[in-house]
């Protein structure tokens, strides 16, 4: 069925613009009379300033930082007002012409009478499955608001995550760029002069130096061959890390790797769990000897308590330690006993 682009006014006098799909005019007609829409202006086809946006921003999305802003945004108007004229004021605000062309396209998608979620579809590219999977459960279950909200909080911690990386990454990427360009340069420019002094003596060079003289040779000759290959391999990456199966292989692999992944070896397993083992048993030998020594102390405690003589606690002690088969003379149990209050 064709698209058709319209321009009309709601009930109380606000203008509106949007898209919808119909099988001819006269039915776009009617669709729009049920919204209770008072059409204006109605042709075939997309608007007119969206063709032209999107062909600029070539299929390009939201960044990660307009993202979490839109999401900031709509989370609080939300809460004050309703969607479509929640929408409808981040597309006005917005001052990139890309946002406002995509923003303008979801709250297009809401007029027509779709779900959020559903009309973000339209820009997959800005709005990433699991977000609209979010925004569809915060649709149904009444709490969009409180949704959008934790997703900006989400979306505002990875945005400050990437930063600080790029930021920890940007001194060693640019330190390795130097080194390389030097290391290029010194093979194309400089090993090629320097091997001119070594043929005039005609000596046999060492098989390293012949290998350096053999490498600056190739550089200096195929320099635009290893650029081709570099970028091809580059992008040969690139489009097969596009791929979701391919992609969660990697990053699977790259979880196993020793000091990079979150996965410790399997000797290192066994050593942790063997040290673990070990903790355990020793804090259990010494619970268990805690209990002993202190059921030891309270035993001739407890025949004193009875009101009995200090003797025949002391006895009844010494009775139950020999039954025990515990070590240890009485000299301490004495000690203790005569410092003892009664």
């Amino acid at each position: 069925m064709p698209d058709f682009a319209y321009r009309a006014i709601d009930s109380k006098g606000r203008e509106k613009q949007g898209q919808l799909t119909a099988a001819d005019e006269g039915a776009a007609r009617r669709t729009l009379a049920e919204r209770q829409l008072h059409v204006v202006a109605l042709t075939p086809g997309k608007p007119r300033s969206g063709p032209k946006l999107m062909a600029w921003r070539q299929g390009r999305g939201l960044s990660g930082k307009q993202l979490a802003l839109f999401t900031r945004q709509l989370a609080t108007l939300c809460e004050v007002a309703p969607l479509e004229e929640s929408l409808r004021t981040l597309m006005r605000q917005s001052e990139g012409e890309a946002a406002r062309a995509i923003i303008g396209t979801v709250h297009a998608g809401l007029v027509e009478g779709r779900p959020l979620a559903e009309a973000m579809g339209r820009e997959g590219k800005s709005f990433p499955p699991l977000y609209r999977a979010m925004v569809s459960a915060g649709e149904q279950t009444g709490a969009l608001a409180p949704i959008l909200a934790r997703l900006a909080q989400l979306l505002e911690r990875q945005a400050e995550v990437r930063g600080k990386l790029i930021a920890a990454l940007a001194y060693p990427v640019v330190l390795a760029l130097v080194a390389v360009g030097v290391v290029a340069a010194l093979m194309i420019f400089v090993v090629p002069r320097v091997v001119e002094q070594f043929a005039d003596t005609g000596a046999q060079l060492p098989f390293l130096t012949r290998a350096v003289i053999a490498l600056s040779s190739f550089l200096a000759n195929w320099w635009w061959l290893v650029l081709i290959v570099i970028a091809a391999v580059l992008g040969l990456c690139g489009q097969l890390l596009r791929n979701p199966d391919i992609r969660r292989r990697v990053d699977a692999r790259l979880l196993r790797v020793p000091l990079l992944g979150r996965h410790q070896p399997a000797a290192g397993r066994g050593i942790a769990a063997d040290r673990a083992d070990g903790a355990q048993q020793g804090a259990g030998r010494r619970h268990r000897n805690n209990c002993r020594t202190s059921a030891r102390r309270r035993q001739p405690v407890h025949g004193i308590a009875r009101r009995g003589p200090v003797s025949a606690a002391v006895g009844l002690y010494d009775r139950k330690r020999r039954k025990c088969g515990a070590a240890g003379g009485d000299a301490g149990a004495r000690r203790r006993l005569s410092g003892a209050r009664i």
